[in-house]
């Protein structure tokens, strides 16, 4: 069955998508755009329930959008045994994972043995125990010359990059001492227009993974990306020294509100993670946290502050996330002028001895369109799989190996 098929005239392209078990709202966004390399014919393997339906809904109102709207063509096979069906049929060159996360890795292998190349929403595993299904993963990906992609969004955060950009630089940042970052997410949000349902296995912390387990990833992924930028990361590089974690209490009421469905008493959701570890020596800090609902007007928070021997370069969250360097040095101000050719418009200005920097909002994307971006890199990769960098599989399992350990520890 095609849903969704469009009278606009949609170029030829050479790669197919294919969705597999859509759970989370996350595969709905990476078609949130069209991409000159990838068919508008999209196959869709899947058990039918709430989270496909809520999956094909997002994907209509992204062709049904009155501005530039998509054109994607969908192809259905919703039927319990949705993964072996796809793995007997082919469908297609690319298939995409955003659901549920224990077993996800098995599935992964099984893609990439098959010669698919693979793009999966964060985490790829939960549980220390599957680190060596993790390497076994990437090792066969370059083996077969197959490109396994995780979906990092917030390397395309502009204060993310521009971060990046001042501690990598000596003559402002020095030497660095310490890290510390927290994130903030919320139950309740609304997601490409749209209130977010979310199943109810999203809070069953075996099946989806605690905090730090999953959307910590983002936090730890950013750790090395912005103090050791390109270079790659290895387990032994990593000593863990302390977690903790403690629970958001949802009644009842906010339990049906948010899923559709009923339940008797409070859950006692462990969703929120502590971890102090060091990366070559310099201590990390890093809370990873959910809310029930964000302050009218706000959204998910990302604080971090990358503190060196010259100076501290923090995102603070005010009603966008904001970049400042302390203190304001001269050295700080010609990075400013020298990232014009990358950022034209960036500007600075004195805060209370830190330097704020002004930076245009044509630069200010929202974190829908980074799912765009990521997959637009992840296309360059398949089209070309030795331009991916030799630092990125490294760090993915030196990620993993931060987010499950801690939450083991």
């Amino acid at each position: 069955m095609v849903l969704f098929a469009r009278a606009m005239v949609v170029s030829l392209a050479s790669m197919r998508l294919v969705i597999l078990d859509p759970g989370h709202f996350h595969a709905s966004l990476l078609q949130r755009e069209m991409y000159p390399s990838i068919d508008p014919h999209v196959s869709v393997y899947a058990p039918l329930g709430p989270e496909v339906l809520d999956y094909l809904q997002r994907v209509w109102r992204f062709n049904a959008r009155p501005d530039s709207p998509t054109a994607w063509q969908l192809d259905l096979r919703l039927a319990p045994d949705s993964f072996p069906a796809m793995l007997r049929d082919r469908p297609g060159d690319i298939v995409v994972f955003a659901g549920r996360n224990r077993g996800k890795i098995d599935r992964i292998l099984a893609c990439l043995q098959a010669g698919l190349h693979v793009l999966a929403d964060k985490p790829w595993i939960i549980s220390s125990a599957d680190l060596p299904q993790l390497q076994a993963a990437l090792r066969l990906a370059e083996e077969r010359n197959l490109v396994a992609y995780d979906i990092m969004t917030e390397r395309y955060e502009v204060t993310s990059q521009l971060q990046r950009e001042f501690v990598s630089d000596p003559s402002v940042f020095g030497q660095l001492q310490s890290v510390r970052a927290r994130s903030i997410h919320h139950i309740m949000k609304s997601v490409a227009g749209a209130p977010l349902r979310r199943p109810a296995w999203f809070f069953d912390i075996v099946e989806y993974g605690e905090g730090l387990a999953d959307v910590g990833t983002h936090v730890v992924d950013l750790v090395p990306w912005t103090a050791f930028p390109d270079q790659p990361m290895a387990p032994s590089d990593i000593r863990i020294h302390a977690a903790r974690r403690w629970p958001l209490t949802l009644t009842p009421e906010q339990f049906t509100q948010v899923t559709g469905e009923a339940r008797q008493e409070n859950l006692d959701y462990y969703c929120n993670n502590a971890v102090e570890y060091t990366i070559r020596g310099v201590p990390v800090s890093l809370e990873i946290l959910w809310h029930w609902e964000a302050p009218s007007g706000r959204g998910d928070l990302y604080e971090a502050s990358f503190r060196g021997t010259q100076a501290t370069v923090e995102i603070r969250q005010e009603a966008m996330p904001e970049l400042y360097i302390t203190p304001a040095s001269e050295a700080a101000q010609r990075k400013v002028a020298a990232l014009q050719a990358c950022w034209p418009g960036l500007g600075a200005e004195q805060s209370a001895g830190a330097l704020r920097l002004a930076i245009p909002s044509r630069f200010r994307v929202g974190h829908e369109q980074h799912f765009a971006q990521v997959a637009a890199r992840f296309l360059e990769y398949v089209q070309a799989p030795q331009s991916m960098p030799s630092w990125v599989n490294p760090n993915m399992l030196a990620k993993y190996f931060v987010t499950t350990k801690g939450v083991e520890l």
